[in-house]
């Protein structure tokens, strides 16, 4: 299993350095406009899935090319998501190869199976950088967020949650994809705040990321320990968070603290009227102006050090890393984080059925 090193840097850090990149973007973008502004540089953008986390499309994607085409007037995207599927982000890889990519951005389905994939793009003088999870194999770079952290985030906000009950409670996890190195580093993470604080992680299973798989296991958990035996729920994302709220519903528990991460839009509405306990927020344009910036760098064949400023060591390999700082999310957290972080508006937040909440956690 991979075993990145924790070392993390801010957003405001990253958000500076690609405006020191951008004036290098700016030297392009003059010189391409003099040449006739021609492409010449393509840059790969490939992400894994747009059903149970609405990230990708809804940020990363439009974030990443922003950043791209605003430090390299020559640079061009080209993009494609997998939709959960690893043999069609492979297929996806390999159309990028035979295109002629410089440079590919890939936030793998799978990252274990990933290493070939480098190899041969390696061999065609592609640099591959792994974005928001760690892909296998010599890439050129990693950028993403501390995810021991976020697992401890999402275990201490259970623990704040249940208060002095914690050491007679039962906890159930929902953990993510064993195929994402994150999600094992995630559950690692709560593991070490949860284990030997609660009574016992009563039930445990990966929910895939899948909020039909996550349902299905909550329902086995309700079924084996009882609608009396379970007094918190660590969700690994908000995608899941919201199937496991949905199970525990239908079964008529309540009061039980569950928790996700992602801040999606409709996982803040859910902790502001109550129903999730807390989401983890990982501001999302730092992380996609470090891989759009680190991508150009590349391309434009430069050094990355005063980007990836961290070494990530996977497997024996020393990879040029950029590691931020995931931020929790309660009730009381809202305007200060995503508000006040840019991430929504509160007009998009505090639609009319979402009104009341938001003006008594003072949202606006």
């Amino acid at each position: 299993m991979n075993r990145p090193m924790r070392l993390a840097a801010t957003g405001t850090a990253a958000m500076s350095l690609a405006l020191t990149l951008a004036a290098c973007g700016q030297t392009d973008a003059t010189q391409a406009s003099s040449a006739g502004g021609n492409s010449d540089k393509t840059i790969g953008l490939l992400l894994p899935e747009n059903t149970s986390s609405t990230r990708y499309e809804a940020f990363d994607k439009p974030l990443i090319e922003q950043t791209v085409t605003g430090l390299c007037a020559k640079c061009t995207i080209s993009y494609a998501n997998a939709d959960g599927n690893e043999a069609t982000q492979k297929k996806q890889f390999d159309d990028l190869l035979a295109k002629g990519v410089k440079v590919i951005l890939l936030d793998p389905v799978n990252a274990k199976s990933t290493a070939p994939w480098v190899d041969a793009a390696i061999a065609k003088g592609v640099k591959v950088v792994a974005y928001d999870r760690l892909a296998e194999g010599k890439v050129a770079a990693y950028v993403s967020f501390d995810n021991g952290r976020t697992g401890e985030l999402q275990g201490q906000s259970l623990l704040d949650a249940l208060g002095p009950k914690a050491s007679s409670a039962n906890v159930v996890m929902i953990n993510g994809a064993e195929s994402d190195p994150n999600a094992a580093q995630f559950k690692a993470g709560a593991h070490r705040v949860l284990d030997g604080k609660v009574k016992k992680i009563a039930y445990e299973q990966s929910g895939q990321w899948k909020p039909e798989v996550a349902t299905a296991k909550m329902n086995e958990a309700i079924q084996s320990l009882g609608k009396d035996g379970i007094q918190a729920v660590y969700a690994a994302n908000d995608g899941m968070a919201a199937a496991v709220i949905d199970a525990l519903k239908a079964a008529g528990i309540k009061n039980v603290p569950v928790g996700g991460q992602d801040a999606s839009i409709d996982a803040v509405r859910r902790v502001l009227t109550g129903e999730q306990t807390y989401t983890v927020y990982k501001p999302y344009k730092p992380e996609a102006d470090a891989a759009g910036s680190i991508a150009v760098q590349l391309a434009e064949g430069m050094d990355i050090s005063s980007t990836a400023t961290s070494i990530t060591d996977s497997n024996g390999l020393h990879i040029p890393s950029l590691l931020l700082t995931p931020i929790v999310v309660t009730k009381a957290k809202v305007e200060v984080t995503v508000v006040g972080g840019g991430l929504y508006k509160a007009s998009d937040i505090c639609i009319q059925q979402y009104a009341e909440a938001c003006a008594a956690a003072g949202v606006k």
